[in-house]
């Protein structure tokens, strides 16, 4: 069975952390203005292990890579997983150590990246139409790779869950040309993705009806079956598959809520 908090840190360094990218490449231009003329990498590891994941800058294109290297410009390294866990959820830790020859500088230029990524916490509810549209694109990519690390991380029902079905996409997209994202399951294996899947039809499609539509659900809480009632969100696909989708969907916010105070 796999680790509760081995599959949190890994849904941070595979499925968060990538995000980053999102808020670089669509902030509107300023993270990229901020952050011009840079190149270097900016670490974030478990210490005294292989585990981490960097992002690189270079050439004004952000990318973020798996795996730790020796001599990261910045090094952000956590004493303990929970530590991790907490900053990226916003629950109690240790703070980490930070190193690297330029990291004041730089961290002051990456606040507004690390600003951004707090959109996707449960009690940051923008009122602007572009953040909220943003929330959701996060939270969409976020979620569906979230599912896929799932079944990458040796979750026992996931795995299971998907072990038995051919190949099938479940589609998320905001209608009727908003965000979208997708999970594909094949035979035990999981891919995600961002946009629609074009090379076949969705076995589930979860289409929300329109920003505010998808605000209310994945920005507000709103239940799913008073959603669907309401107008909100509309499913098509089997229901017994769309509601265990939204189980696992479940899962993943539990892993990553902290503890109650």
């Amino acid at each position: 069975m796999a680790d509760k908090v081995d599959l949190t840190v890994r849904i941070i360094l595979r499925s968060i952390l990538p995000l980053f990218k999102t808020l670089y490449n669509e902030g509107g231009g300023l993270y990229k203005k901020l952050l011009s003329g840079i190149d270097g990498t900016i670490q974030f590891s478990l210490k005294g292990t292989e585990t981490g994941a960097h992002l690189r800058f270079e050439d004004g294109v952000l990318e973020l890579v798996q795996g730790v290297i020796p001599n990261p410009g910045v090094h952000i390294a956590f004493k303990k997983p929970e530590d991790m866990i907490a900053l990226f959820t916003g629950g109690k830790g240790g703070l980490p150590s930070v190193s690297g020859a330029w990291r004041l500088g730089l961290l002051l230029k990456l606040a507004p990246l690390f600003i951004g990524l707090t959109l996707l916490m449960p009690d940051n509810k923008p009122k602007n139409a572009k953040k909220r549209e943003l929330k959701i694109k996060l939270t969409m990519y976020m979620v569906t790779n979230a599912l896929s690390q799932l079944n990458k991380g040796g979750e026992a029902d996931m795995n299971v869950w998907t072990a038995k079905q051919p190949d099938r996409v479940y589609q998320l997209s905001v209608q009727p040309e908003g965000p979208a994202a997708y999970l594909r399951v094949k035979a035990g294996n999981s891919k995600s993705g961002h946009g629609l899947y074009t090379r076949k039809a969705p076995f589930i499609h979860m289409m929300f009806n329109g920003i505010d539509g998808a605000f209310k659900v994945m920005g507000e809480g709103k239940n799913t079956v008073k959603a669907m009632g309401d107008g909100d969100v509309r499913v098509e696909g089997s229901p017994e598959y769309a509601g265990t989708l939204g189980s696992f969907m479940v899962r993943v916010q539990d892993l990553l809520t902290p503890p109650a105070k």
